[in-house]
């Protein structure tokens, strides 16, 4: 058959798919395959006498528990080839009342999969309007998060469950340059990952206009409330068209989140999946009474068990996270650090080197906690446990994620004493001690008052509140009547 015969018998195939209203990829030149499940599928190579007929349309009988939440092939393909057969609960209860364009309020620990039980929907619902729009791509929907590595994450996510619809979208943050992300942007996306402070710097330099969004999702809402971003998100609401869907999202449900959730809602649905204050069932804790100076020779000890093969191990601040990286590098431990004044090159090629096996110990502050997402990390490690009990349940979620098993284990030093009452207070439980161990900690540690803390004193004023003008030489008249 000759080019112009080739043209023409493509053509004419076009043109009665297109009568039909049916979808259709192209494999090849020569070959078209149909995706529509009511269509007898089949190839139409260039000598059309061979036409053969192909399998039944997409259907995997594994992924039936996906398919009652009637999502649409294209997704199921891609959830297939992520591995997925069972939607967690979160995923069971949201997806279904996000496709029915509901407003959702979710109260979700890490781990439950949250972020694929509105992802996946989204994808759907754009996927839907993409056949009947035309014109330049806009942004329909927004994801705010409070992190980097979350945000990410979250646009991996993306890129995941949807790779067979066809929708763009991307991600923006600090700490790098712009100019990557404001060329995407010009080219038009479907959907945008952000965090706060990009996001404001690139709506007020004309880069972003939120006027056709459809779906806003306010991701880690509790975060944004201990990062202190929680003005830059009020700043970004006012931005947001008021007809919309609105997805909110947030671990813990502290008054003032809970008042933003008000604001944002509009008869919300609300899923709860286990409560705020509970620790994942399946991770397996432990206590270690030490001595605060001997906190990283019981590390050490720790990570000889080769059963140990990547852990992660939080520390308060910055600055400790360092040392304790420091001090297993010196004992050929390989580790990294990841927290705030890290750039984001390091904290990426830090997390890409755990995740892959080359980095056997990540040592992360609260901060970055909640962008490390790893299916399959064994262990989390508490050098110093956090002032904040429900951050303790954040941490040990990093393991036993999505129903598998992990292990917790605690260091406990004498001037930890109240925050491990809360903790276990919070949990409901005390958290078993392992007693046997060579750094175990004295008996004087525990007989020691722990030292209050210290309160700051008043700044010194600037003219303004206490500001007493009779101790002024400006306004006493007694220091101008002895300078004359």
């Amino acid at each position: 058959m000759n080019r112009n015969m080739q043209n023409l018998h493509h053509f004419s195939v076009l043109t009665a798919i297109k009568k039909q209203k049916r979808t259709f990829v192209f494999h090849s030149f020569h070959k078209i395959r149909l995706l529509q499940a009511n269509v007898v599928t089949k190839y139409f190579p260039a000598d059309s006498e061979n036409a053969t007929s192909l399998p039944a349309p997409y259907q995997i009988n594994h992924l039936m528990a996906f398919k009652k939440l009637e999502l649409i092939d294209p997704i199921l393909k891609a959830l297939d080839a992520e591995g997925y057969t069972t939607p967690t609960p979160i995923q069971a209860q949201s997806i279904p009342l996000i496709l029915e364009k509901r407003d959702l309020l979710g109260c979700a620990q890490t781990g439950t999969g949250k972020t694929a039980a509105f992802a996946i929907p989204i994808l759907q619902i754009l996927y839907g309007q993409k056949q009947e729009e035309r014109g330049p791509r806009n942004i329909k929907v927004l994801i705010l998060t409070p992190t980097r590595e979350l945000a990410i994450q979250i646009d991996e996510s993306f890129a995941a469950y949807g790779k067979f619809t066809g929708l763009t979208h991307t991600v923006i943050f600090g700490g790098v340059s712009q100019l990557n992300q404001t060329n995407i942007l010009r080219r038009g996306v479907d959907i945008l990952v952000a965090t706060p402070g990009r996001l404001l710097d690139l709506i007020s330099q004309g880069f972003i206009d939120l006027k056709h969004l459809k779906i806003f999702v306010l991701d880690e809402a509790d975060r944004m409330l201990d990062m202190g971003f929680i003005h830059d998100v009020k700043r970004i609401i006012t931005k947001l068209p008021v007809k919309r869907q609105t997805l909110f999202f947030s671990a813990t449900m502290p008054p003032e989140i809970q008042k933003l959730a008000n604001v944002l809602l509009t008869n919300p649905a609300k899923v709860e999946v286990t409560p705020a204050s509970s620790t994942v069932d399946a991770i397996e804790q432990s206590l270690y009474y030490v001595d605060k100076k001997d906190k990283p020779s019981l590390l050490l000890h720790l990570l000889k068990d080769e059963k140990i093969l990547t852990a992660l191990v939080f520390t308060r601040t910055k600055h400790g996270a360092d040392k304790v990286v420091k001090f297993l590098h010196r004992h050929n431990i390989t580790a990294a650090a990841i927290h705030g004044n890290k750039s984001q090159n390091a904290r990426q090629n830090a997390l890409s080197n755990f995740k892959s096996g080359n980095t056997r110990v990540l040592v992360a502050t609260d901060i970055a906690a909640r962008g490390i997402d790893i299916d399959d990390l064994s262990h989390v490690i508490n050098f110093e446990l956090p002032n904040v009990p429900e951050t303790y349940v954040h941490r040990i979620g990093r393991t036993g994620r999505a129903g598998n098993t992990g292990i917790a284990i605690s260091f406990c030093d004498g001037e930890e004493r109240d925050e491990l009452r809360d903790i276990q207070k919070l949990i409901g439980k005390n958290i078993p001690v392992i007693a046997e161990h060579p750094f175990p900690l004295s008996i004087d540690a525990f007989s020691r008052p722990v030292a209050p803390q210290q309160k700051s004193a008043p700044k010194r004023s600037r003219g303004f509140g206490n500001f007493d003008k009779a101790k002024s030489r400006n306004f006493n008249p007694r220091y101008k009547a002895n300078k004359n």
